[in-house]
């Protein structure tokens, strides 16, 4: 008797979870309760909300090998009031929010990984203010970094920062993005003057404060480089004051190479020693370099590579090469391929910043992993040579995977 009570019992309860079951795969995906769609149209307007499953697919995924996370609506506010309200709908209503520029990010940060509202902030694409005498400008999240050197053609200024994607401005700010001139303009915290942010809870507020554009941030907290970096976690950037420079009078970009990773990333730590204030210099090694070649369709020499550019002056850059070239020498490099005219120098640096594909391209059918690491400059050749052992020893793949150095910051 007991053992049939207690057979009776199990067979009740699988019974019970199969019913659970069925009705659960019979419901459709619950997603955001209708009256928040309502309010967010209310806010917005009908045709700036969407809940279509193609649209919400496209707001999923970013560049990096995760899965898509679409989120539960797409939203595409016009102006800073309605990404107020929108999030302040979202806030009483404890529903995530997941800001999205241009897509261009390496790491998943679009993912939504528990639903939520996606707040596409491409169609608030001004340029606000700029004011050349100052050398600062403010733009809106729409506007992308070559759209806004674009822009400032013909106004003898320009902004360097350079992460290779055409990414969003007020992106960058968000993950504190980097690049190939990080090396003599620094990075995004650096060049963010003031943002206008707004909070989870729909307030927005000025971090150096509403319409300033000073440089000086010992007066009161330095909210500003709180939030460069903060990857959207901490409130939506809907506008960012930006440090801009004159355009260089002379720019020449080269590219040598040496026999050995050590010599490559010694010349490299001996330039920046002896105070050459050289634009860009990066590193890459005959893996990356055959990869170069093949997609880029370049035929530069397959070993340790170093690529260079130097800004300043005629005579200002003529000093800079002839100091690096004796340093060059010194660690056995090349002779300097050259890259003059602005034509030959965007071939080059489009070839760098295409580094993502043109190694992904090297194994077809795989997803590429991309990652950062840091370390003081004194200790560069040392992590990158144990890097280079250890890519050898874990046979994570039959040949060597590409590497590519920037010698500051990051160029995701």
């Amino acid at each position: 008797m007991a053992l049939r009570g207690a057979l009776h019992w199990q067979l009740a309860a699988l019974e019970y979870t199969a019913t659970r079951w069925r009705k659960h795969r019979l419901q459709p995906q619950r997603g955001l309760h209708r009256n928040i769609i309502e309010a967010l149209q209310t806010a917005a307007g009908s045709e700036n909300v969407s809940t279509t499953t193609a649209v919400r697919k496209q707001h999923g995924k970013d560049e990096s090998y995760q899965r898509c996370k679409p989120p539960d609506a797409v939203v595409w506010p016009q102006n800073v009031e309605q990404v107020s309200r929108m999030a302040r709908i979202c806030f009483e209503n404890n529903v995530p929010i997941i800001p999205f520029g241009t897509s261009t990010g390496l790491e998943g940060g679009v993912l939504a990984m528990k639903g939520g509202v996606c707040f596409d902030l491409t169609k608030m694409d001004k340029i606000v203010e700029l004011n050349t005498v100052d050398f600062d400008v403010t733009v809106e999240p729409g506007v992308t970094r070559k759209g806004l050197n674009d822009y400032l053609r013909g106004n003898g200024v320009w902004f360097p920062v350079d992460p290779g994607a055409d990414a969003s401005l007020c992106g960058m700010a968000a993950t504190s993005a980097s690049g190939t001139n990080a090396v003599r303009y620094g990075t995004m915290r650096e060049n963010v003057i003031n943002l206008e942010v707004v909070l989870a809870d729909g307030r927005i507020m000025y971090t150096a404060g509403q319409q300033r554009r000073f440089r000086k941030t010992s007066a009161g907290y330095n909210l500003t480089n709180l939030f460069v970096g903060s990857e959207g976690t901490l409130g939506i950037i809907t506008k960012t004051t930006l440090r801009l420079y004159g355009i260089p009078e002379a720019m020449v970009s080269a590219v040598c190479s040496f026999p050995t990773v050590q010599a490559a990333t010694d010349c490299t730590v001996q330039i920046l020693q002896c105070g050459i204030p050289i634009a860009r210099i990066e590193f890459l090694d005959d893996v990356m370099m055959d990869a170069f070649n093949k997609y880029s369709k370049l035929s530069y020499t397959v070993s340790s590579t170093l690529f260079l550019e130097f800004h300043g002056t005629e005579k200002g850059v003529e000093e800079q090469i002839e100091a690096t070239e004796e340093i060059v020498k010194m660690n056995n490099g090349s002779e300097f391929a050259w890259a003059k005219d602005q034509e030959s120098r965007n071939k080059l640096w489009q070839a760098r910043h295409s580094a993502w594909y043109a190694a992904r391209a090297l194994f077809p059918g795989y997803e590429g992993y991309s990652t950062d690491v840091c370390v003081p400059i004194s200790k560069l050749p040392e992590i990158i040579m144990a890097t280079k052992e250890d890519l050898v020893t874990s046979n994570l793949t039959e040949e060597l995977w590409p590497c590519t150095v920037p010698v500051l910051g990051s160029t995701a």
